[in-house]
């Protein structure tokens, strides 16, 4: 089938021809179809059955540039197969915490998949202050599994490179490599930001120090091919509500750095804390809830940090270290003294990368809708004062960092002290 951008009405003749949906649709029903993609990147479609609403899917394809900026950015189609091959490995790995993949068309470059409808985009229910019980635990499993069972650490160096080659994505790669580390912190035509912090933007891209911090963190994410990355794991691309939780969109996945992940779910519910100051103006309920949000940040690294090396202790043979490597008076001993070590490294590279992207978010070409939708810009330039201070710490101290604790003391100091 040539390549086409579907529509509201094409994509329901499109869905009738594709046999693979029996059983998931009633492909002879008046089936309906609403386009809902509100993402920089793809078309999403929400199908269903008017007379059997449990009968649905969501179908999201990608077109050939990037939406948010328009025709003037060409982008390859391929980006639907990394998501789709992703979207099935992490069911593989980390089963119930990803949606079902129903169909995978590579020449129209899209995806038929479970509808998740039931399920709120966590960014507007976190602005509500809605509490989301088993988050911690799903996010953590999620990342712990997918990112574990994807690395050196479990598998051998010919399966682990086998699979590696399946998501070479240069091209998603390229866009984070631009708009998450270089083009926000130098003149680019894409970029805005609030001009009540223009000040601060500036100093920014006067920091020497900052910008050898964050070309560093760069060179970690170009080069660091420790495990199947989702790379843009967000409260945009996670969906949930007080029983389940799912993860979307990993179009950009790749063979990168762990703490790239850990570090983008830390700091988004960061940036939800910082956006109820604005949010939330009564004092007791803003402090209740952001508590909440920073109990959410220090319970979602320890259980991330607990599972991922309990993980490792189970399947200690991949072809980085396997067992047999230790197997000697001390052995034990020192098997421990790596993982510790190797658990540092990881947490330092979250905290630098939470950091770098919790700066793009102020002034580069995609900021956060947390903090977009405060309306008043003096309102919403105290919360991107803050992040900027904590963003910019993050990057220049994540060295000295040990705990997790560490990590939000920089968060609690910077609102308690400005």
């Amino acid at each position: 089938m040539t390549y086409r951008a579907l529509d509201s009405h094409t994509v329901v003749d499109y869905l009738r021809s594709v046999e693979a949906l029996d059983g998931v649709l009633e492909r002879d029903s008046p089936l309906v179809a609403k386009e809902v993609g509100d993402g920089n990147l793809n078309l999403v479609f929400i199908v269903e059955n008017p007379k059997n609403p449990k009968q649905s899917v969501v179908l999201k394809q990608a077109l050939p540039y990037l939406r948010v900026a328009g025709e003037s950015w060409p982008l390859t189609r391929e980006r639907m197969r990394f998501e789709s091959q992703a979207l099935i490995k992490h069911n593989e790995l980390a089963p119930g915490l990803a949606p079902q993949v129903y169909v995978y068309d590579d020449a129209m470059s899209l995806v038929v998949m479970e509808n998740l409808s039931h399920l709120e985009v966590m960014r507007r229910p976190l602005v509500a202050r809605k509490r989301f019980p088993h988050f911690a635990d799903h996010i953590s499993t999620f990342m712990a599994r997918s990112l574990f069972f994807t690395s050196d650490l479990y598998l051998t160096g010919v399966a682990k490179k086998t699979l590696q080659a399946q998501f070479i994505n240069p091209h998603l790669c390229e866009i984070q490599e631009k708009f998450v580390f270089t083009n926000p912190f130098m003149p680019s035509p894409e970029n805005h930001w609030n001009p009540n912090v223009d000040d601060m933007v500036q100093a920014v891209r006067g920091n020497g120090a900052l910008k050898i911090g964050l070309a560093e963190m760069k060179a970690k994410y170009m080069t660091c091919a420790q495990a199947l990355i989702h790379s843009d794991l967000h409260t945009g691309s996670i969906m949930a509500d007080a029983d389940e939780t799912k993860v979307i969109d990993p179009e950009f996945g790749f063979f990168g750095p762990m703490g790239f992940d850990v570090g983008a779910v830390l700091e988004n519910l960061v940036l939800n804390y910082l956006s109820h100051f604005a949010h939330t103006p009564d004092p007791d309920v803003r402090a209740d809830y952001q508590g909440y949000l920073l109990d959410l940040v220090r319970d979602c690294w320890n259980q991330f940090a607990q599972k991922f090396e309990a993980l490792w202790i189970e399947h200690p043979d991949g072809d980085l270290m396997p067992a047999s490597f230790w197997a000697y008076p001390g052995g034990a001993e020192a098997f421990a003294e790596f993982r510790a070590r190797y658990m540092a490294e990881l947490f330092r590279d979250t905290v630098g990368f939470g950091g770098s992207k919790m700066l793009r978010r102020m002034m580069g070409i995609v900021s956060v809708w947390d903090i977009t939708s405060i309306a008043d810009l003096e309102k919403r330039a105290i919360a991107e004062r803050y992040a900027i201070r904590i963003g910019t710490r993050w990057v220049l101290e994540r060295a000295q960092m040990r705990t997790i604790e560490d990590m939000i003391s920089v968060v609690t100091e910077e609102v308690t002290n400005t």
